[in-house]
Order: structure tokens, then C-alpha cells, then sequence
């Protein structure tokens, strides 16, 4: 009777056991994942040009020791320029890269080197790969010929914008003792003058916002009857020393001395003595209406 209970009570063990073998094989295969850092960590480059916002999204790797530029990066293959997913890029307007037209979008980044030869940056329509596996040339948007130059050493692969202006920067991409950069050129003022009629049209009778669409078509030298036609318009609204003063400057622009030596006066005499603008801008103006005056005269 004692070996049969004994008998007895091993079986029950025994399936009581494999429940918990398979809980923990289970266990096992849902183990979490320890939060170490990436051997190439992601990084994000943001930048305006203009009103083009534009940003790259990119892993970026490190040279620990190893040759880069034709060994580790083989030469005459497209490479994903960073690491693991694909190097990302997005316009959010139309954009010129080295002259050639892209359209605003977001596009996975590549890089074709050569070593005796202009490199290639390459925009392609897909942008979920892992680096180039399943790249296909047929989806390529663009391809830029890009020279090398020699630069610093840089021990991590580096995105940067340079010469940051209203109506382009340059990219660049830096890693080891190269660096590749982008020319990236923006149609701001077409961007600008839709905007402009856009809010003129809601707001027709704002005085302020006709001489700062007034002022910036002066500055940049673009539809100077247009520009007279707005701050025509905002002086007949409310005449004030900073809409009199813009006119002033677009008739000298137009070589009407005459005519901007009234404006430039009157502009003086509408200045309040006690504002700070105007204080600051005083003696500049001065030497403008002497030069005028020199011009007309």
C-alpha cells in the first residue's frame, strides 16, 4: 500500500511540474530587453530656411579604430549614410538641390562614394528600409553629384547646416576626415508674396501690415509698383514717420531723388523725438536725405 501511494504521488508531481517548466520557457521568450544605448544612436537635425522647414533623421555611427571611405563604407555602392533604418529627409515646401528640383515630401537618403570621382546623394520615394536592403535604383527621386573635401577628424557621422540664409543653407554630412555638402535653395519670396496677398486680402484696411509688405518688397528689391501701390495705400490710411520713411527709400530705389528727398522729410518730422525706434534710426536717416539731396539736386 505504501508503494502504491508513493507510485501515486510522483505521477501527481510530476504533472504538476510541466505546467511550470512551460511557464517559465514562456517566461523566458517574453524576457524584457535591458535599456542600453544604441552602438549608433538616432539623431534628429532640424532647420528653417526661409520658411522651408527641413529635417534629417539619421543613426549615427562611429569609426572606433576602423577605415571608413572604402573599406567599411565600400566605394562604388550605395550605403545608407548613417546607420541601421534609413537615413530620412523631409521639405515641408519645394526645395532645389544643387539646381535640381524636389518636391516637397519626405525621402530616404543615400550616398553613392567613389573614389576618384564626384559622390552621388541620392533622394528615393521609400523611406522604411533597413539601410539599403531592398534599395531599388527605379524609386530614386534625384541624384546630386556631391565632391568630397578633405575636413577634421569626427569620430561620430554628423548632419550639420552651414551659411543659414532666407533663401538657402548647405548641408553637410561629416564623418571621419571627409565631408560631402548639400546646396539647398528655397523660392522664399514666392513663398512670401502668396502670403502676403493671402492676409492683405482678409485684412485690406490694416495700415501696419501694408507697410510691412510694403517694406519687405523694398528690401529684397522685388515689384516696386507693387510696393508703391502698398504703401500708398497705408498712408492714406494713418500717414505716420515709418510708412512716409518706406516710401522715401523705394522712391531713392527708383532713382526718383526728388521725390524721396519729401517723403524723408516729412518722415523726420513725424518722428516722435521720445521714441526709442525712431531715436535709433534718426541718424541713418539724416545721412540719406543728404545723400539724396546731393543726388536731386
Amino acid at each position: 500500500m505504501r508503494t502504491f501511494l508513493l507510485v501515486s504521488w510522483l505521477v501527481a508531481l510530476s504533472s504538476l511540474a510541466l505546467p511550470v517548466v512551460a511557464q517559465t520557457a514562456a517566461a523566458d521568450t517574453t524576457q524584457p530587453q535591458l535599456p542600453l544605448p544604441q552602438a549608433s544612436p538616432r539623431a534628429l537635425l532640424q532647420q528653417t530656411v526661409g520658411l522651408t522647414d527641413i529635417t534629417v533623421e539619421y543613426h549615427s555611427p562611429s569609426v572606433k579604430g576602423r577605415g571608413i571611405w572604402g573599406q567599411l563604407v565600400p566605394y562604388n555602392q550605395i550605403w545608407r549614410a548613417g546607420a541601421n533604418e534609413n537615413t530620412v529627409i523631409t521639405f515641408s515646401s519645394n526645395v532645389h538641390l544643387n539646381g535640381q528640383l524636389v518636391l516637397a515630401g519626405k525621402y530616404s537618403l543615400f550616398v553613392l562614394p567613389v573614389s576618384d570621382q564626384d559622390w552621388q546623394f541620392v533622394l528615393n520615394k521609400v523611406t522604411t528600409h533597413w539601410g539599403a536592403e531592398g534599395y531599388n535604383a527605379a524609386q530614386d527621386v534625384v541624384r546630386v553629384p556631391v565632391v568630397p573635401e578633405a575636413s577634421a577628424f569626427r569620430e561620430t557621422l554628423c548632419y550639420w547646416f552651414s551659411d543659414v540664409r532666407p533663401t538657402a543653407a548647405h548641408l553637410n554630412l561629416s564623418w571621419e576626415k571627409l565631408t560631402g555638402s548639400l546646396t539647398i535653395e528655397t523660392d522664399v519670396h514666392a513663398q512670401v508674396l502668396a502670403g502676403i496677398e493671402q492676409t492683405l486680402a482678409a485684412r485690406p484696411n490694416n495700415w501696419q501690415l501694408l507697410a510691412q509688405a510694403a517694406e519687405y518688397l523694398v528690401q529684397n528689391n522685388l515689384q516696386a509698383e507693387q510696393a508703391l501701390h502698398y504703401i500708398n495705400e497705408s498712408i492714406r490710411l494713418n500717414e505716420s514717420y515709418t510708412n512716409t520713411w518706406i516710401k522715401a527709400r523705394l522712391m531713392a530705389s527708383k532713382q526718383d531723388y526728388g521725390t524721396a528727398v519729401i517723403y524723408a522729410r516729412k518722415a523726420l518730422k513725424l518722428g516722435d523725438k521720445d521714441d526709442a525706434n525712431f531715436k535709433a534710426q534718426q541718424p541713418n536717416m539724416r545721412i540719406a536725405l543728404t545723400e539724396w539731396q546731393a543726388k536731386a539736386y
